[in-house]
């Protein structure tokens, strides 16, 4: 019986294509190449961040963001990143009396989600809990604050790396959510068949998807 819902943000909940942008121009790069680049070191299953360290090898992004921030173009997403079964889906998740949570992020991402006002019982954020994915700490975290035991919380997320695999450590159920850069790779990879509850390619089917879990076990 599923009775929480934890969606991971980014492109689960969040389109990062536009961010993503502003990191090429923060480097000065095309966009295009950009986007190539990072394309290409996610299929190898290589840490995103290398991309960042093509086109700058000293690149820091703790310290990249805090320049960013003090040049006055701090990351930022709004409603227009949304995808556009963000709003809906949680909304009829918790008129079916699950308890849903938004998290993963840093804090000031957490305060862009709360300034959203996204239907959500809680908005758990890495930084807030000191445990940044794919530490089992952060999943742990969610444990303690949900209603729920750890087989009843369903954990959604678009990597197998960072969501998946440290949340079935933890002992939830979840659910591969296959779009984004990350979602779409992984969903070829041998685990997605065997570690993961369900997969889908849009929120939007999640309800119907936990009813039939919730009447059926599976």
């Amino acid at each position: 019986m599923i009775r929480a819902v934890v969606f991971d943000v980014g492109e689960c909940l969040v389109d990062e294509t536009r961010e993503y942008g502003t990191w090429a121009d923060w480097l000065g790069v095309p966009r295009h190449t950009f986007a190539a680049v990072f394309g290409a070191v996610i299929a190898r299953g290589r840490d995103y961040r290398e991309t960042f360290q093509v086109f700058r090898p000293d690149f820091d992004l703790a310290e990249e963001r805090e320049r960013r921030a003090g040049a006055g173009k701090s990351e930022r997403f709004g409603e227009d990143d949304l995808y556009p079964d963000v709003r809906p889906t949680p909304e009829a998740v918790r008129a079916a009396g699950l308890w849903v949570v938004a998290g993963n992020e840093t804090v000031r991402a957490g305060g862009l989600l709360r300034g959203l006002d996204l239907p959500s019982d809680l908005i758990a954020t890495s930084d807030g809990c000191r445990a940044s994915k794919p530490d089992v700490a952060f999943f742990e975290h969610v444990i303690e604050a949900a209603p729920a035991e750890p087989h009843e919380i369903l954990y959604a997320g678009d990597r197998l790396d960072n969501d998946i695999r440290p949340a079935v450590q933890a002992g939830l159920l979840t659910a591969l959510v296959r779009r984004g850069p990350w979602g779409r790779s992984h969903q070829h990879d041998s685990d997605a068949d065997v570690i993961t509850t369900m997969r889908f390619d849009f929120l939007a089917k999640l309800p119907q998807i936990i009813a039939k879990f919730n009447t059926e076990g599976r």
